[in-house]
């Protein structure tokens, strides 16, 4: 099997469309956005892993955006080796998603003012809540001091704040396994001369 039918084919890769339905038919159970996000730890390449929130595709493209804090131990893992493995999992479906590829870190201090106004969109692009993570103490450290946390507060029209990052996971090889009808599909990329992708699908052993 190579490429994708007609259903892929008004998407930019043909798994796209597969993700699309497994979204579509568990979109009822909350916990369907979230999945695992697996990087190179900073402790002897050991594998470091969390549980990160879809927060949608890139525009025009299949790239898959995280928020997450700047402070957090997966920037310098990412910054060291840019690469990592997304594990969506959707319980009503009995469908599995693996998904890996490179992985932008954009933060404050990008000189990409293309890449700057992607955070801002999803800076705003989340609720008031979610941003007042940012302003809290660093993550993985002792709070000193409860009340610290209780008394932060945010304006709602103020841009991203410094600790807020922006994760832009670039797909190159999607590994989806099927449940239900116990089928396997591995799909992968390659870059033509022009700069496009063209993505190859094959059936395999589950």
């Amino acid at each position: 099997m190579a490429g994708g039918g007609a259903a892929a084919s008004a998407l930019s890769s043909p798994w796209r469309s597969l993700l699309q339905r497994a979204l579509d038919g568990n979109a009822h159970l909350k916990h369907s956005t979230f999945f695992q996000l697996a990087t190179v730890g900073g402790g002897g390449g050991r594998p470091a892993n969390r549980t990160v929130v879809f927060r949608g595709f890139q525009e025009q493209s299949d790239k898959i955006q995280i928020n997450t804090d700047a402070r957090s131990n997966k920037i310098g893992e990412i910054r060291n080796c840019p690469f990592g493995e997304i594990c969506w999992y959707f319980t009503d479906t009995w469908e599995q998603f693996r998904i890996s590829g490179f992985i932008d870190v954009i933060d404050g201090s990008s000189p990409d003012p293309v890449k700057l106004q992607l955070r801002e969109r999803a800076w705003f692009g989340s609720s008031v809540k979610s941003r007042l993570q940012y302003l809290g103490p660093c993550p993985g450290l002792p709070i000193p001091n409860d009340d610290l946390v209780k008394d932060v507060h945010i304006d709602p029209s103020a841009g991203p704040v410094d600790a807020f990052c922006l994760l832009v996971l670039d797909p190159e090889k999607v590994d989806y396994l099927n449940l239900k009808s116990n089928q396997r599909l591995m799909f992968t990329r390659n870059q033509k001369e022009d700069g496009s992708n063209n993505w190859m699908g094959e059936k395999i052993s589950p």
